[in-house]
This record gives structure tokens, sequence and C-alpha cells, in this order.
């Protein structure tokens, strides 16, 4: 499913338009990543919850050349399924 699609189901199960189910997805985005960056974390009760984590610094090989790269740390975005959703998967 794309985010078109996504949005189209949204609006049909909640009865709004198109526009208006882009508009609540749009801002659902923006306030998990406003939330991610400052450093705390989204957790929506049965669903899941959604943090940052800290990936070290490490060594990498180049695939065609074989040769050794460092690879920077950084943040990266988590997303842990809760125990409902586990369970109906």
């Amino acid at each position: 499913m794309n985010k078109a699609e996504l949005i189209a189901k949204i609006a049909d199960d909640a009865g709004i338009t198109k526009t208006q189910a882009n508009e609540s997805l749009d801002s659902f985005i923006e306030a998990v990543t406003k939330t991610l960056k400052g450093g705390g974390k989204v957790t929506l009760v049965g669903f899941g919850t959604f943090s940052v984590s800290k990936r070290a610094a490490r060594n990498g090989r180049n695939p065609q050349t074989g040769a050794v790269i460092k690879i920077k740390a950084k943040k990266v975005a988590r997303f842990k399924a809760g125990k409902e959703l586990s369970a109906k998967l």
C-alpha cells in the first residue's frame, strides 16, 4: 500500500474527503517527525512505538573494490510493533 492508497482508505473509512485525509496524514507524519527530532518517542497503544536509536560508527567494505571504508555514526528512526498489532499478524 502506498500513500495514495492509504489516503483513499482513510477517507473512505472516516467518511471524509481525500484532501482532508491527506492533511490528517501529513499532520501525523509531521508530529511524529518533530517529536523524534527532539529526542522523544511516540507511543500508540495497541499499535506500536516510534523511537530514535543511535548507530555506532563502524567499518564497512566497498562491494566493488573491497576497500575498507568508514561509516559514520548516525541516528535512525525505529518502530516496534505493539502487542495487539503483533497478535493480528
